[in-house]
């Protein structure tokens, strides 16, 4: 079943490739992260629910939370500095 999300944090090419790349690692499929409009939206295949939370999880991790969840001015802050660092190695491993 395919899904579409909207995703917060997500600035650019880095940081889809840092989602795209977790994803794939998790088994994933139809991986898309759309960076052209606001709010990004990341869609992805998904096989069942428990998938389905596995992927907000990975998300959450790499500090791109779903939009639609209240994160609180702390826990969006450190959200947001995790998604630099994912931005900066998606940048750099897409170079290789």
């Amino acid at each position: 079943m395919i899904h579409t999300f909207e995703v917060a944090n997500v600035r650019c090419g880095g940081c889809a490739n840092t989602i795209t790349k977790a994803l794939q690692e998790a088994g994933f499929q139809g991986i898309n992260v759309d960076l052209s409009c606001e709010p990004r939206k990341v869609t992805v295949e998904a096989v069942n629910e428990a998938h389905l939370a596995q992927f907000t999880t990975i998300l959450r991790k790499l500090g791109y939370p779903l939009t639609d969840i209240d994160n609180g001015l702390i826990e969006g802050t450190v959200l947001k500095a995790k998604s630099f660092v994912s931005c900066a190695v998606g940048k750099f491993g897409s170079e290789n």
